[in-house]
């Protein structure tokens, strides 16, 4: 009898569906989702009161819909919430831009023959984004600061220069030096998924272009560049889809008094007003509608590969 419960206990353990195996191999992942990604929605219930820290929600007057009417019925507001998004898609559309450096920059480094050489570039590429905007903004200070940083010591020692630059603490071209700080923190790690969309390329591929006498940058134009397709889409709509999130940290350390009114992004105007200017509710407001935008724009991007390619991302 117990032999039989054994056996029948085997089977029943080596007997799960290889799908339901996949799903308890996802399933932390889903838990680590659930909890950091879903359930702060529960605080979009904020964006209906006037919330004072201090005082349970309960405690606070419900208002409805006001702040949502706020952003619409105060002119001030509304030149700010302008001022926000416009230095918002400003900068994610020079990150767009720049999407395509990536896999470039990708298949560069794969057609270096010399391993040790390509090794030393990814790894050195790829440390940045490993570093903190703290630390990045510590480097980009101790470059560019006006009374000895070394960019403005050598200028002055050329003669190039009459006194010191405030690059740091001018607003002009200030979107395209964050997106340039951008790339150069995330470039080596983006290309990361390019390489490995390369290496599962079938190889016969290649061998089959070379017996045709395909040239290397024949064979990177009708064999690389269709391989890295789908990858390259699908970070596209993911990146059209993020246009209103592209995050307050790298903004955060770089603001200063002078240019706050062009590097100010959607993020860190919700982090301003909410944290620093104390008004929870209106911020809540402001990110639970740039929350909605972005998934209308995700819906768009993903029609827009359909008809591209024929199938959607999702």
């Amino acid at each position: 009898m117990k032999s039989s419960r054994l056996v029948a206990r085997d089977s029943l353990r080596h007997g799960i569906p290889e799908k339901y195996k996949l799903f308890l191999m996802l399933l932390p992942f889903l838990v680590l989702v659930l909890i950091f990604s879903y359930l702060p929605l529960l605080g979009w219930r904020y964006a209906f009161y006037i919330f004072k820290p201090g005082f349970s929600l309960e405690q606070s007057q419900f208002v409805g819909w006001y702040w949502f009417e706020s952003i619409v019925s105060n002119s001030y507001q509304v030149a700010e919430i302008k001022r926000v998004i416009v230095n918002t898609l400003a900068i994610s559309g020079l990150g767009l831009l720049v999407n395509c450096i990536a896999p470039i920059f990708a298949i560069l480094l794969n057609e270096i023959r010399c391993r040790k050489f390509r090794t030393s570039v990814q790894v050195l590429t790829t440390l940045p984004n490993f570093i903190s905007w703290v630390l990045v903004y510590a480097v980009a200070f101790a470059l560019l600061n006006v009374n000895n940083g070394m960019v403005n010591q050598a200028l002055l020692a050329l003669g190039w220069i009459d006194k010191p630059l405030n690059i740091l603490a001018s607003s002009k071209n200030v979107w395209l030096t964050m997106t340039l700080w951008s790339m150069w923190k995330g470039l080596g790690w983006s290309a990361i998924l390019y390489l490995a969309a390369i290496a599962g390329i079938d190889q016969e591929l290649y061998e089959a272009a070379k017996v045709d006498g395909a040239s290397r940058f024949q064979q990177t134009l009708h064999i690389t560049l269709p391989g890295i397709a789908p990858t390259f889409l699908v970070l596209l709509v993911m990146a059209i889809a993020n246009l209103l999130n592209n995050g307050m940290d790298q903004y955060y350390v770089f603001q200063n008094a002078i240019n706050k009114s062009s590097i100010e992004v959607l993020d860190l105007y919700v982090y301003n007003i909410s944290i620093l200017g104390g008004s929870f509710s209106f911020g809540t407001t402001v990110s639970m509608l740039k929350s909605i935008i972005s998934l209308g724009l995700l819906l768009v991007a993903n029609g827009a590969a359909k008809i591209i390619r024929g199938s959607s991302i999702f």
